[in-house]
């Protein structure tokens, strides 16, 4: 384990958002944290802290302890509020944990922590609380990675998705998956060691009937990953076009606010703008790049945002690529197509959107040629706002699965579980393939082990430090 995360330590955090407000909560956790309460928290009572039981809120006063450098003789009165003990397991983090309410105020707050640090308690680190709960089995990997998602929401299709990681589905399928593989590889295994004795409960056609009956189940359950991801992490997405088409206007529409200039000028936007916003359900990563032109008679730096436009069109999921009706379509506009329909781009999801309705009224209004048939179109204007409808059903037609049940249905939404299920899924393939090439069960085993291997990311049967720090660095200090 890495030294900075010390489980022995006893660790105090600010858990609530700094800046004024009417309370504040100072969460200690650790072997110590009731000690460490104990030299800080004087109950008016009279009584110690030990004489209450459990969760039950106590009023006093938050004292400095000897030496701390507000008050090095120690015993000043801080601030007066409420505590609350909460006994391991029965914590947020499984062990002895401490929960001091104090009057909200960037000063009042930061004194009380300091006052629980001078008396023996480290900062915690960014998560640390919650890679807590994780170490003592209060938490698998799925409800924390959820959520870390709940505590980012931004939106309510992101808080559903939350609420279902916290539920457990997709470990739950997982452990379910894992513990038929085990009696597969367990049945193998007794055929490898004892052939003569026919230990083998499941005969070939079995062992190979479960394990293709599973690998369906882990393909479905990947295939959710599209919808996961749109929602959870966000798909990046590229606003593109030739110069003064209307990207930034557009840009500004989806964003909410005049995030980027909008001018009659050319090569206003010369680097890329970014963004995280809400379309519908889908949740983008959303870049406004320069006007893609010639580069031939460009200034460096207006070379420099179209080569970066370029760049950021080859690493993004979604594309609008947007024309404009109320001038004739130029040989930009005809690169363009010819480029987000060549092999380059397969795979791609791209919106093709006329802008400017409000000057082209009610005529129709055609899109440059070689778009194919049945592609995502859309015909909208960024200063009314109409069409924005029709342009949020196209996202949404493009990564949301209609047919899935945001929190009663194992949704994957994180890279990481992608990555597992991928893992799981070829080794199983792996699997059916040499048995139905008749070799051996031993070569089989292998392939059964790394499935397993993989299911057991997901299950929370194995976890890698690496990963572990990966996903609790993301959470705040306090949580």
């Amino acid at each position: 384990m890495n030294a900075s995360y010390g489980i022995d330590d006893t660790v105090a955090a600010i858990s609530t958002p700094l800046g004024k407000g009417g309370v504040a909560v100072i969460r200690i956790s650790g072997p110590e944290a009731l000690a460490v309460a104990g030299r800080v928290f004087r109950p008016r009572s009279g009584r110690p802290l030990t004489d209450y039981p459990p969760r039950t809120a106590v009023w006093g006063d938050v004292v400095a302890p000897p030496h701390m450098p507000l008050c090095p003789a120690g015993g000043e009165v801080l601030d007066d509020g409420l505590c609350t003990v909460f006994r391991g397991p029965h914590s947020y983090t499984g062990e002895d944990t401490v929960e001091l309410s104090c009057h909200g105020g960037v000063l009042v707050t930061g004194n009380v922590l300091t006052a629980c640090l001078c008396a023996g308690a480290r900062q915690a680190l960014p998560g640390e609380f919650t890679r807590r709960a994780f170490l003592n089995g209060r938490l698998d990997l799925e409800k924390a990675e959820a959520l870390g998602n709940l505590l980012d929401a931004g939106n309510q299709e992101q808080v559903r998705l939350s609420r279902a990681g916290m539920n457990g589905l997709l470990t739950g399928q997982a452990g379910e998956l894992y513990g038929v593989l085990c009696g597969v590889l367990a049945g193998m295994e007794a055929g490898m060691d004892f052939p003569e004795e026919d230990l083998t409960e499941l005969t070939p056609e079995e062992i190979l009937t479960a394990i293709r009956q599973c690998l369906t189940r882990i393909r479905d359950t990947a295939a959710t990953y599209r919808t996961g991801h749109a929602i959870a992490e966000g798909v990046p997405a590229v606003i593109c076009g030739r110069p003064n088409v209307g990207k930034s206007a557009f840009y500004n529409r989806l964003v909410g606010r005049e995030a980027a200039m909008v001018t009659d000028i050319a090569g206003t936007t010369r680097d890329v703008l970014t963004e995280t916003v809400s379309l519908g359900r889908v949740t983008l990563r959303l870049c406004d790049t320069a006007g893609l032109r010639d580069c031939d008679g460009m200034d460096t730096v207006e070379r420099m945002g179209v080569e970066r436009a370029r760049r950021a069109m080859a690493e993004a999921e979604l594309i609008f690529a947007l024309f404009d009706p109320t001038r004739p379509y130029e040989a930009e506009d005809a690169a363009l197509v010819s480029q987000l329909t060549g092999p380059d781009f397969a795979g791609k999801a791209v919106v093709w959107v006329t802008t400017k309705a409000d000057l082209t009224g009610s005529r129709e209004v055609a899109f440059p040629d070689g778009i194919p048939a049945g592609s995502l179109t859309v015909r909208l204007s960024s200063r009314s706002g109409a069409g924005f409808d029709r342009l949020r059903d196209a996202v949404e037609s493009a990564f949301i699965d209609g047919n899935l049940r945001l929190g009663e249905e194992a949704v994957v939404f994180s890279a990481r579980q992608a990555a597992a299920l991928a893992d799981c899924a070829a080794a199983l393939e792996r699997a059916a393939n040499a048995l139905d090439s008749g070799l051996t069960y031993d070569i089989c085993a292998d392939d059964i082990r790394e499935a397993l291997a993989a299911l057991g990311i997901l299950c929370s049967r194995q976890a890698r430090e690496d990963v572990l720090t990966e996903i609790f660095s993301r959470f705040c200090v306090g949580k």
